[in-house]
């Protein structure tokens, strides 16, 4: 009998984890008695149904059969097209479709951009903490990673730009942080990876949730009015999804870089998927021309505002004593960092779980696994009763912990 062979000996080591972080907190989420502050996930309640259903209408009856086959790799031609349009309009330069990329959700774009640039060993500079699902997409190539500093004066940041194969950012309210980069860093980030001649991937899901005032330019836009003519040439691969601004449901992402890079990453797709579904991307491209999406994104807004607000003042009456946070301009994660040393969130997350309530432990965040100081808590999908329960339940898991550290008060 011929024996199978084996998988590489590092990614069967992560296959035989079993199930994913991820999986385990969607899981946690689907349970009722639990209060999930843990999962990334949109309040469904407010999901368009009457709109998408009228949107399929639509869409079948303009396409018919056509957008029920296999489609092209790139996906729908009239959606690249808008999606096109959409990033000459913010950015004040030509996009054309050859720029542009539809995935099965950003999360496909991360997938590719790891199988299209890097192999085993080499180098991914991040922003530090990271987020779990890049981190889950490139485990497979086995890289190395290396922290980026937005004030780029850590040492060794700038060779470690010209090694890496690519930078990674999300500036607009960064999974887990929240935290919005201001544009003095994003433009000095752009003049050092312009410099190091390295790609720039640019992960900008929570744009539409502007609660503060606006995001400003994305990191595409600053290259764009650099180089405002002829094709696009350069080093920002920028991700985009319907996923925050719709439902996720309808799994329609995008990938707008350089043309050549783009054909290079179909190439990839092709050996993933064959194509995206082209029935989801013609009910997006009627979202889109009718200004449904427009008109939706201002009720989200509303809705995850009062939320946040909400859990922000839950916290503060309970958990100040032993975290602390800003509040996020945008976005849907609070990111609360532990004052007290005995407060390791891995342990916490035990005690929370026997209580009732999930949130995320810091150290998922991290390539190394290392830190365990900090939670990210998702404001999103619950409503703000909720919220406080969940609050309270995460205060009684703080007090159990410190219970059984000799000497501290809980």
């Amino acid at each position: 009998m011929t024996q199978s062979p084996s998988p590489r000996p590092a990614f069967a080591s992560w296959l035989s984890t079993g199930n994913s972080i991820t999986q385990q907190f969607m899981a946690i989420g689907g349970r009722p008695d639990v209060v999930s502050l843990a999962g990334g996930l949109p309040a469904s309640e407010i999901y368009p149904v009457e709109a998408i259903a009228a949107a399929q209408e639509r869409a079948l009856t303009r396409w018919g059969t056509q957008i029920l086959e296999y489609g092209a790799i790139e996906g729908l031609p009239a959606l690249r097209a808008a999606i096109a349009e959409r990033f000459s309009a913010a950015t004040g330069r030509r996009f054309g479709p050859e720029n542009v990329l539809l995935t099965t959700g950003a999360m496909q774009g991360l997938d590719l951009v790891g199988k299209t640039l890097v192999d085993p060993g080499e180098l991914i500079l991040s922003q530090f903490p990271t987020y779990l699902g890049a981190l889950d997409a490139w485990r497979p190539r086995m890289p190395r990673y290396e922290r980026l500093d937005w004030s780029l004066e850590a040492p060794g940041q700038d060779a470690a730009l010209r090694q890496a194969k690519f930078v990674y950012a999300v500036p607009n309210y960064s999974n887990p942080t929240g935290v919005l980069v201001p544009q003095d860093q994003r433009a000095a980030l752009l003049d050092k990876v312009e410099a190091a001649g390295t790609w720039l991937l640019e992960d900008d899901p929570y744009l539409p949730l502007q609660f503060d005032g606006p995001a400003g330019p994305s990191l595409l836009a600053h290259h764009a009015q650099r180089h405002p003519n002829g094709a696009y040439a350069g080093p920002v691969i920028y991700l985009g999804t319907l996923s925050k601004s719709l439902a996720p449901g309808l799994r329609v992402g995008w990938v707008v870089a350089e043309a050549s890079l783009i054909a290079t990453l179909a190439l990839a797709k092709q050996s993933t998927d064959i194509a995206s579904s082209l029935l989801t991307q013609a009910i997006a491209l009627e979202m889109i021309e009718s200004n449904f999406e427009a008109q939706h994104i201002p009720k989200i807004v509303a809705t995850y505002r009062e939320r946040r607000d909400a859990l922000c003042a839950a916290a503060t009456t309970h958990l100040s004593d032993w975290f602390e946070w800003e509040v996020p301009p945008g976005g849907m994660f609070v990111w609360m960092r532990a004052k007290d040393e005995a407060i390791d969130t891995d342990a916490l997350y035990t005690h929370a779980l026997a209580e009732n309530v999930a949130f995320v432990p810091s150290s998922v965040f991290d390539p190394s696994g290392a830190l365990k100081s900090a939670m990210r808590v998702n404001f999103t999908r619950s409503p703000p009763e909720v919220l406080v329960e969940g609050v309270l339940r995460l205060e009684r898991a703080v007090r159990r912990l410190l219970a059984e550290r000799p000497g501290r008060a809980a």
